[in-house]
């Protein structure tokens, strides 16, 4: 476990280990919550990232005989 610590303006500096287990790049965008006593931060992934997630889904809808 590393510890950091907190700068005047507020600011820290997440460990080139931490970085890399998660992938995380310059720019990318985390979202900060406080968790039972403890802040997390969680990297969001773009939009983009989801496209295909459900493949092969059926997408096939069931329709009243009155609808087109």
């Amino acid at each position: 476990m590393t510890v950091v610590t907190i700068s005047s303006r507020y600011q820290i500096v997440i460990p080139s280990g931490v970085r890399d287990q998660l992938g995380l790049s310059p720019g990318q965008k985390v979202r900060a919550m406080a968790f039972k006593g403890r802040i997390e931060l969680i990297p969001l992934d773009p939009i983009e990232a989801a496209r295909g997630f459900v493949r092969g889904i059926d997408a096939t809808v069931r329709r009243d005989g009155d609808r087109v």
